[in-house]
């Protein structure tokens, strides 16, 4: 077996086990989140949801670093470097530390003053919400101390970690769906506080798990200006794509806070946490295969890693097809089977927030690429100062009497004109052909989309909702999904390989 070869079952491998990872919990949290919901009421979970998002915004300070961490150590891992890769380790740390402190500070001071000043909350509730506040800021500095731990477990692609750990995630989220219920307290503010211990828990062990078997995850006071540099410069410039994705989000939160309370946050945040369930199972697969995209180029292998652009746009783009058209179709049906409160403007969230994750699947490989090159300045630039056009366009729009998922189709439009974007500055920085990548994954997972969903929303039409359709439209959306992904989203070579599996499959059930 080549190396190429080792690497493809590699990415085979950890896919699977975050796939069953993802799994496991997209049963819990579907559970859980109907129970918090209920124990919580509309206007609570509204509150958690826009005050949550509120820490989230501080949070560009560290997803840039983050984004710079990952990239530094996957590199390293790639060159082969052990000394250096220590080094980095350790400095990332010292900036994690740094940077705690002063999110610590900009969230206590102007976070509270926003909290109390400008967002939209009733005032019987405006106790809780800071508290929310208070324990929403402890469990981001607890997150980002230890991104540098996650970063490298998955620089040595060790997906089984995630997998075992998720055993006390999942146990953890059903102990506070219990505890809620029967808590003498006040309810919102119990749930923060269990939140955060939850945090706390995972975060200490994951960080054992990267002590005990990665050399480089010891912590020294590391302070080497060079390195330091060489890192908040890459940092410096992601951070533009990083707050503007964030401002995106969650400023689209809190703009929809300012104009329509926070019954419809709760409608969005229903509406993200189905999209959280769904885009969990594509994360995982790049998850898979972004560190060999990066390793990949710093080993100089352009071509191996052209290949794992092309093939992973399209294969995240089909699996969240796979998982987003049957949701698209029944999606009142579904809603009303798991929540017996369904806010208004659910529905229509829940589908556009799938459609804008439909769009920006097909970016993800074309993200991982340009960080793997630390050229990023330009790129950042361009597509960064049009993600931020999402609050501008979407303020005013609101201002001006539209609905609230203007938000998610205002996001929609800019997402494709990001990706024209990346794709003309790509050329330059990694050698990407555009009429290629247009060619092969833009226009193919067009056309699948485009054949797979006629029969599944004919049939939507005319059959009335009920347990019965939802199966048949389920069924419908499968069979609609996999015949165009073979025989339209496939090239000769996928085709080919796909019957030699399911021939192997077939042997070994009939040989038994």
């Amino acid at each position: 077996m080549n190396k190429q070869q080792a690497n493809n079952k590699r990415i085979a491998k950890n896919t699977l086990l975050l796939y069953f990872r993802m799994l496991f919990l997209m049963v819990i949290s579907l559970y859980t989140s109907r129970v918090v919901l209920l124990a919580l009421g509309v206007d609570n979970f509204g509150i958690y949801n826009v005050v949550g998002g509120l820490v989230a915004m501080f949070s560009m300070l560290s997803g840039s670093l983050s984004a710079a961490i990952s990239r530094f150590i996957t590199y390293e891992l790639g060159t082969g470097n052990k000394e250096k890769l220590e080094k980095i380790f350790s400095s990332a740390v010292t900036i994690q530390f740094f940077l705690g402190a002063v999110i610590v500070l900009l969230a206590e001071t102007v976070g509270v003053w926003f909290l109390n000043v400008k967002m939209v909350i009733p005032v019987d509730r405006m106790v809780a919400a800071n508290w929310v506040l208070q324990f929403s800021i402890l469990t981001f500095v607890v997150n980002l101390i230890s991104v540098p731990y996650n970063a490298a477990i998955i620089a040595h692609e060790r997906m089984s970690a995630f997998a075992y750990i998720s055993i006390v995630e999942a146990t953890g989220k059903l102990a506070i769906a219990y505890l809620i219920q029967i808590t003498p307290f006040d309810v919102l503010i119990f749930y923060s506080i269990l939140q955060a211990a939850i945090a706390f828990l995972l975060r200490l062990i994951y960080g054992i798990y990267c002590k005990r078997y990665f050399e480089e995850c010891t912590f020294h006071w590391m302070w080497d200006l060079s390195l330091l540099k060489n890192m908040f410069g890459f940092a410096g410039w992601n951070f533009i794509g990083a707050s503007s994705a964030l401002l995106r989000d969650q400023g689209g939160n809190i703009v929809i806070n300012l104009f329509c309370g926070p019954t419809v946050n709760a409608a969005r945040g229903i509406a993200s946490q189905i999209n959280g369930a769904v885009m969990g199972f594509v994360s995982n697969f790049m998850t898979a295969v972004n560190p060999q995209i990066t390793k990949s180029y710093a080993s100089g292998n352009r071509a191996y890693m052209m290949t794992l652009i092309y093939q992973g746009a399209r294969l995240s783009f089909f699996m969240l097809l796979f998982l987003s058209l049957p949701i698209i179709c029944n999606t009142p049906y579904i809603l009303q089977l798991w929540l017996k409160e369904v806010p208004e403007h659910t529905v229509l969230f829940a589908q556009l927030t799938l459609i804008f994750a439909l769009s920006e699947s097909i970016s993800n490989p074309l993200i991982t690429a340009m960080l793997a090159t630390g050229r990023i300045r330009n790129y950042q630039l361009v597509v960064g100062g049009l993600q931020m056009m999402n609050l501008p366009i979407s303020y005013v729009l609101l201002r001006m009497g539209w609905i609230p998922e203007t938000v998610l189709i205002v996001a929609i439009v800019i997402s494709q004109c990001c990706l024209a974007s990346r794709l003309y500055m790509l050329r330059g920085l990694i050698g990407l052909k555009a009429r290629h990548y247009l060619h092969n994954v833009y226009l193919n997972v067009l056309s699948v989309s485009v054949c797979a969903v006629i029969l599944p929303m004919i049939a939507s039409y005319y059959l009335r909702e009920g347990f019965i359709s939802f199966i048949l439209i389920c069924l419908l959306c499968v069979f609609s999904v996999s015949v165009s992904v073979y025989y339209i989203g496939c090239t000769t070579q996928e085709r080919i390989f796909i019957k030699n599996k399911v021939s192997q499959i077939q042997n070994k059930i009939f040989n038994k």
